[in-house]
């Protein structure tokens, strides 16, 4: 496990004043609210205000004080300590925690491991299986269990075949 989290990556700057336009990685945008402060470029910023609308974050921060300060973070990563991050509810898991866990079978087959966590209505898995990339849909019946401690997910092996982009 990672001690930090990535929560959102800087759009573009908002208005003249250095507010940051922020896609969240939450699960909620609101969830900046629980955040005093954050890190770009291991850069510690104070969390000064914080807006959210149509899913996305608007984010003042201590020492940007204009657009110009502001686009020099464009397409930076927000990391914040995994200390300050709320747990996940039962049943949910950090992306960081995710990656690099081994994708396996109900019978115990390995089928590669996962590089990449797309957001969507139903979040999209990559895995690496050593020759190629594939990519499948976390539907229903498809990932049977996940144990982070054991970097282990365990999908259901027919259901798999259905969705997965061999």
């Amino acid at each position: 496990m990672t001690d930090k989290l990535i929560i959102g990556e800087v759009l573009k700057p908002q208005g003249i004043r250095g507010e940051l336009k922020v896609k969240p990685f939450t699960d909620e945008a609101e969830d900046f609210h629980n955040f005093s402060r954050v890190f770009l470029d291991n850069t510690e910023y104070k969390v000064i205000s914080v807006r959210t609308g149509a899913g996305l974050v608007f984010l003042g921060l201590k020492g940007v004080a204009d657009r110009n300060a502001a686009e020099l973070l464009r397409g930076k990563q927000i990391v914040v300590p995994r200390a300050e991050a709320p747990a996940p509810e039962e049943g949910r898991y950090y992306v960081a925690d995710l990656l690099g866990c081994a994708v396996v079978t109900e019978e115990g087959e390995t089928l590669g491991t996962l590089t990449d966590v797309r957001q969507a209505a139903t979040d999209i898995y990559t895995l690496h299986d050593g020759a190629r990339e594939v990519m499948f849909p976390v539907a229903d019946g498809v990932v049977t269990a996940v144990d982070i401690k054991a970097g282990k997910i365990v999908v259901n092996k027919k259901r798999y075949l259905e969705v997965a982009v061999l």
